[in-house]
């Protein structure tokens, strides 16, 4: 199983570098950035009371960071979770894909999804649709970025995206380029997924993980796919925690997002079981911890936890 980083973007430049780089020395596989403009409405959720609105905080922008990390860190696999496929035509993403695919030496994976973030779309004016039609246009968008990334010149007539004879040279370093998509949409993005992508990114705990598998599994037996093609991945918090003390107050806390919670040892057993549910990547955000703690979890949860496994 390999794991992933998840840097936030609300950090600096110079710490997110920092805990990019320990990231690397310290054996994790991929570092990953959030796709966003600014914070939801609801802001990041450990703002003080009376601070500044959630959306005048700092919030840096995905793709220009990722080129910047796979010129300073050059060995893990870098991608976004997950490219909002509104913010972007696709046919300029799949540009971007490429162009970075060469400076990163062929390590990128283009994150997707469907966007779900309004105040986004509605400060800067980008149009934010039904959900019906971001499902749409994430499909569409996944046929325009393969046939840029497959053919000398691409033709695509859609509801939303119209390609005419269009190239895209250089094509990427890596053939197939990964796509991932990210969503646990039963509907509508996991179909998406197995008919476009290469990886599938969800929150989940293991038995969502289970679930989700064996959705996947089915629906690549619907479409004639070989399921072994699709790697699996799940984001999950992570508490690295001290004292059976701090465990109980932690899961005592109410959040929204499946969480790992436990002392090291109790944590080997934890990520064990996201093992034993077909997870071939376990990517944790740094979104829930201090700025100044970590470097120091990210290094110990290689040494105390992973390398028990």
């Amino acid at each position: 199983m390999r794991f992933g980083f998840w840097a936030s973007t609300k950090n600096d430049w110079d710490h997110i570098l920092a805990v990019s780089r320990a990231a690397e020395a310290s054996g994790w596989d991929g570092l990953w950035l959030p796709d966003h403009f600014m914070p939801p409405v609801e802001g990041y959720g450990d703002e003080p009371p009376g601070s500044v609105p959630p959306e005048l905080l700092p919030n840096h922008e995905c793709w220009t960071l990722m080129a910047a990390l796979a010129m300073a860190v050059p060995r893990v696999r870098i991608g976004a979770m997950v490219t909002g496929n509104t913010y972007r035509h696709p046919a300029v993403l799949a540009k971007q894909a490429a162009s970075l695919d060469h400076v990163s030496g062929g390590r990128l994976v283009l994150g997707l999804g469907a966007g779900w973030q309004e105040n986004e779309h509605r400060r800067y004016g980008i149009a934010f649709g039904t959900v019906r039609e971001r499902a749409d246009m994430l499909e569409e968008a996944c046929e325009v970025i393969t046939g840029l990334f497959a053919n000398e010149r691409t033709d695509f007539d859609g509801a939303h995206y119209r390609l005419q004879g269009a190239p895209l040279v250089p094509k990427p370093l890596q053939d197939p380029l990964p796509i991932m998509i990210g969503g646990r949409g039963e509907r509508r993005t996991v179909p998406t997924m197995v008919r476009w992508a290469h990886e599938w990114n969800g929150w989940c705990n293991p038995r969502d993980m289970g679930r989700y598998n064996a959705l996947i599994d089915r629906l690549c037996e619907d479409a004639g796919r070989d399921p072994g093609t699709i790697a699996r991945s799940a984001a999950t918090l992570l508490f690295l925690c001290e004292s059976e003390a701090e465990v109980a107050r932690v899961r005592a806390e109410p959040t929204g997002y499946p969480r790992l919670v436990g002392t090291p040892d109790q944590l080997v057993e934890r990520v064990a079981r996201y093992a034993a549910a077909g997870t071939d990547e376990l990517i944790i955000p740094d979104f829930n911890l201090a700025p100044n703690e970590t470097q120091e979890v990210v290094e110990r949860f290689m040494t105390e936890v992973v390398a028990a496994l």
